[in-house]
């Protein structure tokens, strides 16, 4: 096998549970706040436990602004190709081109027959995905042309094609059997199995499979982009196939890009720090080995590169089963990430701390060299804190819409008994409250694993932490304020000047907050690390 020099994807694969809906937003929420590409969910529409899939993606689109959503994957017994094809171009264009398809054959027959669907056979259900995927690709027509798909599964006869998504959406389809294999490598624009169904020691022969199809169809193996959903546990010491320390799994989903071309890793859970440590420490160094990788290939003649199927993928599968890493040669650079600076705009006239007594951590060595993988440490924490400040100045914009009674009167009467001015401070509180919850979270995400670990490895940044945490700690009242204030804008009748008050002051703290902590710990965290 080979790699075929696809961009790499990184995502996160989050449970739908019913009984945690808020929970699941914020998780997806948290995955593009950690700088992932893509959140998928299951599709079981049988399953009562679940949120509907679609709508739930439908959710997280509108919640989030840079994030790619897709079903992992739809369940196409229960979901028309043609209806289908029409939500995922409508999502697409409504969420700026961030929708995938994930596509299945279907499973659970008996469920699905309960739930009124048809029970098929498993090669019945390859034959209706097979049709399935012609429909939804004659929908997607700009052309406006009508759709004729006679098939034994499925007859669309007449409808016309349309609307077009905003972006060419990958149809990813989760395949294990031969059959299935080869409609992937003849149709499909993905593939996109599970390490927990099919290890890396099944990959190579079913990705042939693939490979051999599309040849056959007159495709290259590279029109098929390969992903993985993968499961694992970070642990001390390496025992297995992602089972261990993070530069191990690094290591490991590396070599399966650069031997088996995957590249698209999909983590399966619903843990917040396992999302965090995917973020900030496998998938800065997956890119880091296999750019380096990648350029060094460039570099060489093809006659002394490694070879598929000789001694290096031999090396490189047995460190995938053995636990043992192998590390490819890393390359060092300057380094990169820039602090934002503070530039001294203050909009409230109180002042939570005073600046001029914050210490100065030890000047960093001038001579140092990062890696890419140390220098994404320092980059992450920047990436959240721009996070933060998005979020901060759509707060302010939210504020200024009610202020100014922009938002439509009519649609918040009918909404909640005609209650213009409750409806507006609601849908501004939530906001608020979950902008609130993703700063507390941060921050004690920082107190109670990054700082001890900094203090410790460098005891004259001690003073530095110190101050961060107690800044963290006046943050917080700050932030009581701002629920106070959501408290008096629907029970008082300067609630407004009391609210744009409490918002001024939590913007000059805590800009001024997240400028003191990068200009202070982005150069240490890359020296450090993350504990």
């Amino acid at each position: 096998m080979a790699d075929y020099g696809h961009e790499l994807l990184f995502g996160t694969f989050i449970t739908p549970q019913a009984d945690q809906a808020d929970r699941v937003v914020a998780l997806a929420q948290l995955t593009e706040q950690v700088g992932l590409d893509l959140v998928t969910v299951q599709d079981h529409p049988y399953q009562a436990r679940f949120l509907d899939t679609w709508t739930l993606l439908s959710v997280i689109a509108a919640s989030t602004s840079t994030l790619r959503v897709s079903p992992n994957v739809a369940n196409l017994p229960l979901r028309p190709p043609a209806v289908l094809a029409r939500s995922v171009a409508t999502l697409d264009i409504l969420s700026g081109g961030r929708v995938e398809l994930g596509l299945g054959a279907g499973a659970f027959w008996d469920a699905i027959a309960a739930m009124g669907g048809r029970r098929l056979h498993p090669a019945q259900g390859v034959d209706a995905l097979e049709e399935g995927i012609r429909i939804i690709r004659a929908i997607w027509s700009a052309d406006g042309g009508a759709v004729r798909v006679d098939g034994k599964h499925y007859r669309v006869w007449g409808a016309h094609s349309g609307p077009a998504p905003a972006h060419d959406v990958g149809i990813w389809v989760g395949s294990y059997k031969k059959r299935m294999l080869g409609l992937t490598g003849r149709l499909a624009d993905g593939w996109l199995p599970s390490s927990s169904y099919s290890g890396p020691d099944a990959l190579p022969a079913m990705n042939a499979t693939i490979d051999e199809a599309a040849v056959e169809a007159g495709r290259q193996p590279a029109d098929v982009r390969r992903l993985y959903n993968i499961t694992g546990s970070f642990a001390d010491r390496g025992t297995g196939f992602l089972n261990g320390p993070a530069h191990m799994w690094a290591e490991q989903l590396a070599e399966l890009t650069l031997t088996q071309g995957m590249s698209g890793y999909i983590v399966v859970g619903d843990d917040p720090d396992v999302i965090r440590r995917f973020a900030a420490e496998v998938a800065p160094a997956v890119q880091e080995l296999v750019a380096t990788e990648r350029a060094g290939r460039t570099n060489q003649p093809s006659s002394t590169g490694p070879q598929p199927g000789g001694a290096d993928d031999d090396r490189k599968h047995a460190s995938l089963t053995s636990g043992t890493p192998v590390r490819p040669v890393v390359r060092t650079s300057a380094f990169s990430p820039v602090p934002t600076p503070d530039d001294g705009t203050r909009l409230s006239d109180v002042q939570v701390w005073d600046e001029t007594t914050r210490p100065t951590g030890p000047a960093p060595d001038p001579n140092r060299r990062y890696t890419a993988h140390e220098q994404a440490a320092g980059g992450h924490l920047i990436q959240v804190h721009d996070h933060l400040r998005e979020e901060l100045r759509n707060v302010r914009r939210l504020v200024e819409q009610v202020a100014a009674g922009t938002m439509d009167p009519g649609t918040a009467r009918s909404q909640i008994n005609e209650m213009t001015m409750r409806q507006n401070s609601w849908t501004l509180g939530v906001y608020c409250q979950s902008y609130c919850r993703v700063v507390t979270t941060h921050h004690t995400m920082e107190d109670v694993g990054v700082f001890p670990h900094l203090r410790h490895a460098m005891p004259k940044l001690a003073p530095v932490v110190d101050r961060l945490e107690q800044e963290h700690h006046a943050i917080h009242e700050v932030l009581e304020g701002v629920d106070r204030a959501l408290v008096a804008l629907v029970s008082e009748p300067d609630g407004m000047k009391s609210l744009r008050a409490a918002v001024d002051l939590l913007t000059d703290s805590l800009l001024s907050h997240l400028s003191y902590e990068e200009r202070e710990l982005v150069e240490p965290l890359a020296r450090l690390g993350f504990s």
